[in-house]
């Protein structure tokens, strides 16, 4: 099948649902997809494929690719791609407003309550240190199933290697951040790196519904003027365009899992002065126990930070980034997915990214949550629980604040 009659059979297909029968559904994934991203690809398939079969199992597995493919955070932007299946650009808002709501709104109050400094003494303030201590061993989970997943060969581990210690070695910020992804991507491109095969259904592929081509190539120009225009209007100065200039890179430039957002927010965040090290550590372990997706992390973060319109600006500017990718990229995705280069370059993006986490893992997350033996016990704990125990998220972050707060006590 030649590109231009892939394309017209998949503007041929239409929605066949209701923007609220897709509020219906993920509103419920919303209030109950714990686990972080892999699991909510889980929740997702068993209600849209298997309970409501909206779409077929080679139709899922086709947008999950693309998801996965490009920067963002992946669940959401998949939810996002099913609701315009189902329902058009109506379907694909009810998912991702019902989807996310909840874990922003919990986060929203949380920072609401304790605002820019949480309490750091009594029961409570153990709590908060719980909170901490957790977010040191859910980051090094992260890092470590990363580098098994991303860098798992001579190559990209040294990619990976690289990045973390060029991090050590240039000036903190999101420029180096940046930087070293970039180069990530251009070695994996010149020592042709094994990427991810392409998926099957891109091969055979299903009659996904798309927007038009041109549609598709004004979104990909809106995502790139945001990108260049937000740090400019940052520059001059203001909380709020600091807030979405941060929030937007981030949201743009996270390749391989929702955790890698934190090094990113943190540079334009606590290394701004927008947030305080405590706070920011304490909202990170919290945003564990939430459902839905862990970018509603930045709604705290706006709401520290500049009150409640910043944290509305902050959520909106971090997700619509991964949303224009997707909607933009939909209709050449055949294309992109037969491309080689492409996907050696990601290949070196990621492997890059998990030496950047791996950065952030002793700074901040190790240097700022880690300051008695005691804490260090907790964090090991917590490490084995998510590792050779594969308890779930929440009961982690439950067990760390129940052991922050009896480290408290026994002060």
């Amino acid at each position: 099948m030649s590109a231009g009659e892939n394309g017209a059979l998949r503007d041929a297909a239409a929605p066949q649902g209701d923007w609220r029968e897709v509020a219906r559904v993920f509103g419920v994934l919303g209030l109950t997809s714990f686990g972080g991203p892999v699991a909510h690809i889980g929740y997702y398939r068993e209600a849209i494929v298997l309970r409501e079969k909206w779409v077929s199992d080679a139709r899922f597995a086709e947008l999950l690719a693309l998801c996965q493919f490009l920067p963002g955070p992946a669940s959401s932007q998949l939810g996002f791609a099913l609701g315009y299946q189902r329902a058009g650009w109506a379907g694909a808002f009810a998912a991702a407003v019902c989807f996310t709501l909840p874990s922003a709104l919990a986060l929203f109050l949380l920072a609401a309550l304790w605002g820019a400094a949480p309490p750091d003494t009594g029961l409570v303030g153990g709590v908060v240190t719980g909170l901490k201590i957790t977010a040191v061993a859910v980051v090094a989970h992260a890092v470590l199933g990363m580098a098994r997943s991303l860098a798992p060969e001579g190559a990209r581990a040294g990619i990976a290697l690289g990045a973390l210690a060029a991090l050590a070695l240039l000036p903190a910020g999101a420029f180096a951040q940046v930087a070293v992804i970039a180069l990530g991507a251009a070695l994996g491109a010149g020592l042709r790196l094994a990427p991810e095969p392409a998926s099957a259904a891109a091969a055979a592929p299903e009659r996904l519904i798309t927007p038009p081509r041109r549609t598709g190539l004004i979104l990909l120009a809106i995502f790139a003027a945001l990108l260049i225009l937000l740090p400019l209007l940052a520059s001059a100065g203001g909380i709020i365009a600091q807030l979405a200039s941060t929030a937007y890179r981030a949201g743009a430039l996270v390749f391989g899992g929702g955790h890698v957002v934190l090094p990113l927010l943190e540079a334009g965040t606590v290394g701004e002065g927008l947030v305080g090290p405590g706070s920011f550590l304490a909202g990170y372990g919290a945003a564990q126990a939430m459902p839905g997706p862990l970018f509603t992390f930045a709604t705290y973060l706006g709401q520290v930070a500049a009150g409640p319109f910043g944290a509305v600006i902050a959520t909106l500017a971090i997700f619509a980034p991964g949303y224009l990718l997707l909607m933009g990229a939909l209709p050449f995705w055949a294309e992109i997915a037969a491309a080689p280069l492409a996907r050696h370059a990601m290949a070196g993006a990621n492997a890059a990214v998990v030496g950047i986490l791996g950065a952030a893992l002793y700074h901040p997350i190790f240097t700022a949550g880690i300051l008695a033996p005691s804490h260090f016990a907790l964090a090991v704990a917590l490490f084995l629980m998510l590792t050779l125990w594969k308890r779930p998220a929440l009961q982690v972050v439950l067990a760390g604040a129940a052991g922050g707060a009896v480290l408290s006590l026994l002060a």
